[in-house]
């Protein structure tokens, strides 16, 4: 203590440094990975937004089904998938980092890439991320396609039940992908490497 009995003024500066406020962003992270969703549905943070989505009806997982299936059987490079992995990507535009739960995350099986990852891990090794339109499409269509090329994910495939069509978009670049290949269901999809085989699509009309 001082003889005036002030606090030294390094204390009242040590205090506070210790209760600075949190940013925007950090508010917004916090709250999302405090969220107690009900069972089945699923919460994301996509670019500042919380996105929650109930369960999918069974032609959404139909359409995942006969997607999966192709991968596993015909990919030039064995693949490992999760239907319920958490991504963390990275942020941008002013957004807190993006929390992503793709409907699928393909990896190549050698990298071992789910094995002891926790519930939010970064897209370093994945190949290929899938969706399968449901209740909210544009997510999908816009913001999610920004979100995954931010993360460096090669390669989005987006089978839209709307449009019927199906997407291929490749080549990140900073917040979107260079290139993309569309084709209507029913017609054939070549996925490149490390998949190298084309995708039929009859089984999603």
């Amino acid at each position: 203590m001082s003889q005036s009995g002030e606090r030294p003024k390094e204390g009242r500066d040590m205090t506070a440094m210790a209760h600075e406020p949190l940013t925007q962003e950090e508010v917004l992270l916090e709250g999302f990975l405090a969220l107690d969703t009900p069972e089945g549905f699923r919460a994301e943070l996509i670019g500042g937004e919380i996105v929650v989505t109930p369960p999918p009806d069974g032609e959404h997982e139909k359409y995942i089904s006969r997607i999966v299936r192709q991968v596993i059987k015909l990919s030039r490079t064995d693949m490992d998938f999760s239907g319920n992995k958490g991504l963390r990507l990275r942020s941008g535009g002013g957004c807190p980092k993006s929390h992503v739960i793709p409907d699928v995350t393909f990896a190549p099986f050698d990298l071992d890439l789910f094995a002891g990852a926790e519930s939010w891990m970064p897209c370093d090794g994945v190949a290929m991320v899938l969706e399968v339109t449901s209740a909210r499409p544009q997510a999908d269509r816009e913001a999610k396609r920004r979100c995954y090329a931010r993360g460096g994910i090669p390669l989005y495939l987006l089978a839209d039940r709307d449009t019927f069509q199906v997407t291929l978009f490749s080549d990140p670049d900073k917040d979107d992908y260079r290139a993309l290949t569309t084709r209507p269901f029913g017609k054939s999809i070549t996925l490149p490497e490390p998949f190298a085989f084309d995708l039929d699509t009859a089984d999603l009309l």
